[in-house]
């Protein structure tokens, strides 16, 4: 597994490679990662469910609480569920979204692929993601799953980040080498 030695060596990283082991074993992988995505798209497009799980004034028993009510509108599968309220009675709620990024790293590393951050100005289509995709496979040799992003002030072109490499081709990137060079 590619990086898995540096995402386990971190806190998150072990809570990640915890529930990797245990979903591998009940065979709920892809199961567990869905359901971890939808955690984190909840947590992106909630600034309360956000603020709750970064709270420290939030008891354990309330925490857990949330996290089980949340489990349920969200109708996450029993070991998430059950992930999740071990995260809120240790007090690591704040580190559940890097606890999904480690978790999704190291569940493609174990199926051979590379995860693609594609931050854009502006939302790209299916299309454009799809030449994006076929050109970073071979780019990198293996299969790449793409998750974008919207950032309005790149004002045109896109980073690309794979792993620790990083490939920015953004507007803002180049008028800020241009400014810079002209300083001198």
């Amino acid at each position: 597994m590619e990086n898995s030695g540096g995402i386990k060596a971190s806190l998150q990283g072990r809570y990640a490679s915890a529930l990797f082991d245990l979903a591998s074993e009940n065979g709920t992988i892809s199961a567990v990662e869905n359901d971890l995505e939808a955690i984190g798209q909840a947590i992106k497009e909630s600034s309360d469910f956000a603020g709750l799980i970064r709270n420290p004034q939030i008891s354990r028993t309330a925490a857990a609480a949330a996290m089980d009510s949340v489990a349920g509108v969200l109708g996450l599968s029993p070991l998430t569920k059950n992930f999740v309220g071990v995260l809120a009675n240790n007090r690591r709620l704040s580190a559940l979204p890097e606890i999904i990024r480690a978790f999704a790293a190291i569940a493609a590393a174990q199926r051979g692929e590379a995860t693609a951050e594609v931050t854009s100005a502006h939302a790209l289509s299916d299309e454009q993601v799809e030449q994006l995709r076929k050109k970073l496979e071979v780019r990198e040799g293996r299969s790449v799953k793409i998750r974008t992003s919207v950032d309005p002030e790149l004002l045109g072109g896109l980073v690309v980040t794979i792993g620790s490499k990083r490939i920015d081709s953004s507007i803002r990137t180049r008028l800020n080498s241009l400014a810079q060079a002209m300083k001198g």
